[in-house]
């Protein structure tokens, strides 16, 4: 029986000294090759940006009340202009009275001294009654202003309306429509 152990111990010290050299040979090739093409993966990193992460959640706050809270795919921040670059980002505000409304878009950017947002690409604002629908949106954060000079569309429960031009407070809860106006209500829309 005791000649058995020192076999097995033979054979899982030599199983153990095989997968580290395994190990270190492809840590070595990986490495070498790196090496080799270095522009290769530095040219990935997009130019300017001095700070390039995956998945980014950000909440900002004032007075300590959360005002609203992102979360991006990707976010690129560049130091000399004190902005962040984001892909595929979700924004949720919170308002005064305990409801949320959401924001998506394809791209922004977000000025991190000031917290104001430009967005683009597919931008929907919702809440629990309404859905708007336009091409690129402001977020003015000192004042808490959803403004755009891009033609909206606002759909509802009960409603449908275009306008060329839109901003929201976000405090009040207030939408002024700007411009070329047109709406269809169904006979159920009630103020």
């Amino acid at each position: 029986m005791n000649k058995k152990y020192p076999k097995k111990i033979k054979y899982l010290l030599l199983s153990v000294i095989f997968c580290t050299l395994i190990i270190i040979i492809a840590v070595f090739y990986n490495y070498h090759r790196i090496s080799e093409r270095p522009k290769e993966f530095v040219s990935l990193i997009p130019p300017k940006a001095n700070l390039t992460i995956g998945e980014i959640h950000q909440t900002a706050t004032r007075d300590g009340i959360k005002e609203w809270e992102l979360d991006a795919a990707s976010a690129q921040y560049i130091d000399s202009k004190k902005q962040v670059i984001l892909k595929d980002l979700t924004v949720t505000f919170f308002l005064k009275d305990r409801r949320k409304v959401f924001l998506t878009a394809e791209r922004g950017v977000l000025q991190s001294d000031s917290n104001n947002m430009e967005v683009a690409g597919g931008v929907v604002v919702k809440d629990e009654n309404s859905r708007l629908i336009t091409e690129k949106l402001y977020y003015n954060h000192q004042n808490r202003l959803l403004l755009t000079k891009a033609p909206v569309e606002i759909i509802g429960e009960s409603y449908q309306i275009v306008a060329d031009r839109m901003s929201l407070d976000l405090n009040t809860n207030k939408t002024i429509l700007e411009g070329k106006v047109r709406g269809r209500f169904s006979e159920t829309f009630s103020l």
